[in-house]
């Protein structure tokens, strides 16, 4: 887990203002894109080919959560996760679609809603980022109490990410939690 270190080992962090949100790199840009008064996914490939991102606006969207799993699931059948070959590649998946559900309801629970949602994979990881205008940290709560109903959200990203953590950007409200996952074998 990292809530110190604001972007992946290997990360550049943020894009230069005014950079695509297929951009390669760490948090993509957060410029609206399509549809009006709703959700609206965009999508596209970094320079490299290697890396996919897809975005997901919520500007005035209901059922955020239920959205946000649609929208991942549909990027994981575009990237070949899904239909898996087998166990561990279904289990990587479901493991995406949860960990994208608990981004997007602590942002609901705790810091105004979600603003917009990204997922970029490449060969090796898959990398979900949950963007809103919370001042809040996440963390997981300590102790970690399984028998008491909620405040697992964190622990489950931590339990199943490869490492997660969360970026601000000076001078502007808000901040994005990201999570990296393991691409299945």
């Amino acid at each position: 887990m990292s809530t110190t270190r604001p972007y992946s080992p290997g990360d550049r962090g943020p894009e230069p203002s005014g950079a695509s949100g297929a951009s390669e790199g760490g948090v993509p840009a957060g410029g609206a894109s399509g549809g009006e008064g709703g959700a609206a996914p965009s999508e596209g490939t970094g320079p490299s080919g290697g890396r996919q991102v897809r975005r997901l606006s919520f500007d005035g969207a209901s059922g955020v959560v239920p959205l946000a799993r649609d929208f991942a699931r549909q990027a994981l059948y575009a990237w070949g996760w899904l239909p898996a070959a087998s166990a561990d590649q279904r289990a990587a998946a479901e493991d995406v679609l949860l960990v994208v559900s608990e981004l997007v309801t602590n942002a609901c629970l705790h810091a105004e809603g979600p603003d917009q949602l990204w997922i970029t994979c490449d060969n090796k990881v898959i990398r979900i980022e949950v963007a809103d205008r919370g001042t809040g940290q996440p963390s997981p709560r300590t102790p970690h109490r399984a028998g008491r109903p909620g405040g697992h959200g964190m622990f489950i990203v931590q339990r199943l990410c490869l490492d997660w953590g969360v970026v601000r950007t000076p001078g502007v409200a808000g901040k994005t939690v990201w999570a990296e996952l393991g691409a299945p074998a």
